[in-house]
């Protein structure tokens, strides 16, 4: 069967996170997971792992480390969702993409099994979109014969799909408000969800957060009897950066392991400063007690060369303005993108693409983040979730920044630039959806400039 037929059948399982026409919601439950990697052969058993949750960084905190795991010379696995262009970016292995071919086979292996298990009343309906991709990427990593995966979780934890593997070290990212109707309308609830992943007797990476999060962690733990790892001493002492570093990387020097290395990350931000430290609490975690050789030199390496795009991604195409492309996707992620914008020591003219999913916090994220800009276009996003063009030009009339609306994220961005002709900063947030539509275009648009120097 082919890639195509894959993809296909594979969108056809998706609604999770919103009801169909006529059908239940989703109810999340691991039994079936359990069920489907069983009939599999257990693949979530042939590989070392490690587990991060969390609400906001888990993604870069398992780009970070995968990279640090690769540069010590491990073969690597990373399991990350969502992706931002195509699907087969959720299963690198040692930073490449797998195949279309390998997708689409491994794709109809777990759909095929899923049928029999159905037929034999083992499971009531077909592995949802996250379940089916979760299990190809167990089954994709167990074939490469990965030394290590590290798995990024994806949505809260207890009940998540990947939760059937039994990690090294669970790692719990900053929690904050999201998927509340899921997982909670409360910190500690949200805690509690995300705490899911700890296992009896074994180790937790994490940072002092929320005291309700702190709590509900804490108190996870201790029932548990989970030793605590804190990443403390590896976030820097606040600073303040220049504009372009603002925008580019974070740079600072750390003591890892008795020895003075240079951070050199192109994850920039503050907040993304917290995220690289739980990369290398864990890497020092695993060298410590799991037996890996991994030495200062491969920390700083592995930060150097980690790649996880569309986070205060700029973009410089001539002749246009640069884009900002970031993700931020809820009131903490917003609050995170406007410390960034806010510390570009610039006078130029600042512009705002945003797009976000109807369930989000569409006020309190325009509250945050719109009043730093001279203009705002918004989008629709290509999901049946998507807030749509009048709900965000409604967001946007309380604040009082002039605002339009465009048919999509390229329409978007070429209204943005043709609105500042002149120097000016186009940022790009509000949704993984968002970045994802617009960031090929746009690499297209750099890569023959490049190509002519």
């Amino acid at each position: 069967m082919s890639y195509a037929a894959a993809l296909e059948s594979l969108h056809e399982r998706a609604g999770e996170l919103h009801g169909l026409p006529g059908q239940p919601r989703q109810k999340f439950r691991l039994e079936e997971m359990r069920a489907l990697v069983e009939a599999l052969g257990h693949p979530e058993r042939q590989f070392r792992s490690v587990l991060i949750a969390g609400t906001n960084g888990k993604g870069s905190t398992a780009a970070t480390l995968s990279a640090i795991l690769a540069a010590a010379g491990y073969k690597t696995g990373l399991y990350t969702s969502p992706h931002l262009s195509r699907v087969n970016e959720r299963i690198r292995i040692d930073g490449q993409s797998i195949s279309d071919a390998d997708f689409a086979r491994l794709y109809f292996r777990v759909d095929d099994v899923a049928g029999q298990l159905i037929a034999a009343g083992k499971l009531p309906a077909h592995p949802s979109f996250f379940e089916s991709l979760t299990a190809l990427a167990f089954l994709a990593l167990s074939e490469a014969e990965v030394d290590v995966a590290v798995l990024e979780v994806g949505m809260g934890g207890r009940l998540d799909a990947t939760n059937v593997v039994e990690p090294m070290v669970s790692v719990i990212t900053d929690i904050s408000f999201d998927h509340m109707e899921w997982l909670g309308d409360t910190i500690t609830l949200i805690a509690r969800e995300k705490a899911g992943i700890l296992r009896r007797d074994g180790v937790l990476v994490t940072l002092p957060q929320h005291p309700e999060a702190n709590q509900a962690i804490g108190e996870a733990a201790a029932e548990l009897n989970v030793r605590g790892v804190s990443a403390a001493d590896y976030v820097p002492p606040p600073q303040r950066a220049t504009a372009s570093e603002a925008a580019l990387r974070s740079r600072y020097s750390l003591s890892v392991l008795g020895e003075q290395i240079e951070v050199d990350s192109p994850l920039a931000g503050a907040h993304q400063q917290r995220n690289v430290a739980l990369a290398i609490a864990t890497a020092v975690e695993l060298r410590d007690h799991h037996g890996f050789e991994i030495t200062p030199r491969a920390i700083a390496e592995g930060i150097r060369h980690a790649e996880w795009p569309g986070r205060l991604e700029r973009i410089t195409i001539p002749g246009c303005a640069p884009v900002l492309l970031d993700v931020a996707h809820n009131p903490a992620g917003a609050w995170a993108l406007r410390a960034a914008v806010s510390a570009l020591e610039s006078e130029m003219p600042r512009v705002l693409v945003f797009g976000c999913m109807k369930d989000k916090a569409i006020d309190e994220m325009a509250q945050i983040l719109f009043p730093l800009f001279d203009r705002v276009i918004v989008a629709p996003l290509a999901s049946p979730r998507s807030a749509t063009v009048e709900e965000l030009l409604h967001a946007a009339a309380k604040i009082g920044v002039p605002v339009q609306g465009a048919a999509d994220g390229h329409e978007a961005v070429r209204l943005a630039w043709s609105t500042v002709p002149g120097p000016a900063l186009v940022v790009v947030a509000g949704s993984v959806y968002l970045v994802g539509e617009v960031r090929p275009g746009l690499m297209e648009r750099v890569r023959p400039a490049v190509a002519a120097r």
